[in-house]
C-alpha cells in the first residue's frame, strides 16, 4: 500500500507476477502512474482493452500497457516497452487499483467527544463514531462500521457491520442499512416521499409517509444521492447495488440486486428495478414504472412505459432501442425527404 498523495511505484516483472500475466517485454521497466494511452508517458502504465486501442499503441509513449489475452497489438517493441497479457485488462486494473489504494481516512475507534449519543443508543465496541456525529434514542450502529464526520443516524435507525458512513450522511429515523455499504458524502435516506394533494380553496395537502427505507449488503451510494422513505412499507434496495451521485429515489421505489444507477437519474414514487439492471445518466423513470432484469435504460431517455426482462430502451419517450434509432434516422433526414417529396410532386404536375 501506497501513503496517501504518494505516486505508486512498481516494476513491470513485479506487476505481472502480482496479476499472473503473460509479460512480454523488459521486466525491469519502472512504473510510477496509471495514465489513459493518450495521456500517458515514460513510466505510464495503461491499457488496452481492444482493438481499438490497440492501434493506439504505437503513437503512445506509455512504457507498459495491459492488455486483454487475445487483442493484437500492432507497432510493439518488446526491446523497449512491455505488455503485460492478462485475461480481462479492465479486471486486472482494478486489481492494481485496489493494491495502490489507500487505506480510508477514518476516525479512531471509538466515539469522539463531541459526538452526541443517546443513552439508549447502541454501539458496537469496535464501532468508530467522528466528529459532530449524532445517534439518535435506540438506534444502532454495527461491528467495525464508522460514521466518519457530521453524520445524523436517526431514531431506530441502524447500521449493520462494516460500512462506512461519510461525513454529512443522515440517515432518518426507523431506516435500515445493510452491512459493508459505502455512503458518499451528502447522501439522504429517509426523507418524506413528494406527495401530495389537492385540498379546499386550493390549498395543497401533505401525504403523510409513515413507511422506511431498507438497504441490503454491499451497497454504495454516491455523493448527495436521495432516498426517499416510503408513504407505508418500505423503499428498498437490493445487496450488491450500486447508486451514483446525485440521484433521486422516490417513494416506494424498489431496486434490484446488483442494479447500477447512473448520475443524475430521477425515479418517481413505486419504481422497480430489476436485478442487475442499468439506468444511464440523467434519466427519468415516471412513477411506476418498471425496468425488467438485466435490462437496459439509455442516458437521457424518460421512461414512461415499463421495460421487459433483458431489453434496451433509448430516447424521450424512451421506446426499444432498435425501433427508436431508426425512427431518429429517419427523423435527421425528414426535411430532405419532404422537399424530395415536393420536387417529385412538381415534377409529377
Amino acid at each position: 500500500m501506497r501513503e496517501p498523495g504518494a505516486q505508486p511505484t512498481f516494476r513491470t516483472g513485479q506487476l505481472a507476477e502480482m496479476l499472473g500475466a503473460s509479460l512480454d517485454g523488459p521486466a525491469d521497466l519502472v512504473l510510477t502512474s496509471i495514465d489513459p494511452l493518450d495521456r500517458a508517458t515514460t513510466g505510464s502504465l495503461s491499457f488496452i482493452r481492444s482493438d481499438r486501442y490497440a492501434r493506439r499503441w504505437g503513437a503512445s509513449s506509455a512504457s507498459a500497457a495491459l492488455v486483454t489475452r487475445g487483442i493484437s497489438v500492432p507497432g510493439h517493441d518488446p526491446n523497449t516497452r512491455a505488455l503485460l497479457v492478462v485475461d480481462d485488462a479492465d479486471l486486472a486494473m482494478v486489481a492494481i487499483l485496489a493494491a495502490i489504494t489507500p487505506e480510508p481516512d477514518l476516525p479512531p475507534v471509538g466515539v469522539h467527544p463531541s459526538a452526541v449519543v443517546e443513552d439508549s443508543a447502541t454501539i458496537d465496541p469496535s464501532a468508530r463514531v467522528g466528529p459532530l456525529c449524532i445517534v439518535a434514542a435506540h438506534a444502532q450502529v454495527g461491528p467495525d462500521t464508522s460514521l466518519v464526520a457530521r453524520v445524523t443516524l436517526g431514531r431506530r435507525a441502524s447500521v449493520g457491520a462494516g460500512s462506512i458512513i461519510h461525513p454529512g450522511v443522515v440517515i432518518q429515523p426507523d431506516c435500515i442499512v445493510g452491512d459493508r455499504c459505502i455512503f458518499h458524502p451528502g447522501v439522504m435516506i429517509g426523507a418524506d416521499g413528494f406527495g401530495y394533494i389537492p385540498g379546499k380553496d386550493g390549498a395543497v395537502i401533505k401525504v403523510p409517509h409513515l413507511g422506511n427505507v431498507v438497504i441490503g449488503n454491499d451497497v454504495e451510494i454516491g455523493a448527495n444521492a436521495c432516498v426517499d422513505r416510503a408513504k407505508f412499507g418500505s423503499t428498498t434496495i437490493d445487496d450488491h447495488a450500486k447508486i451514483d451521485n446525485l440521484v433521486q429515489i422516490g417513494h416506494n421505489c424498489s431496486i434490484g440486486r446488483a442494479a447500477i444507477i447512473c448520475g443524475l437519474a430521477a425515479l418517481g414514487g413505486s419504481v422497480s428495478i430489476g436485478d442487475h439492471a442499468l439506468i444511464g445518466g440523467s434519466t427519468a423513470l415516471a412513477e411506476q414504472t418498471s425496468v425488467g432484469a438485466r435490462a437496459r435504460l439509455g442516458g437521457g431517455a424518460d421512461l414512461m412505459a415499463n421495460i421487459p426482462d433483458g431489453e434496451t430502451y433509448v430516447g424521450s419517450p424512451a421506446g426499444p432501442a432498435k425501433e427508436t434509432m431508426a425512427n431518429y434516422a429517419a427523423f435527421r433526414r425528414l426535411a430532405q425527404t419532404i422537399r424530395e417529396l415536393r420536387s417529385a410532386i412538381r415534377d409529377k404536375a
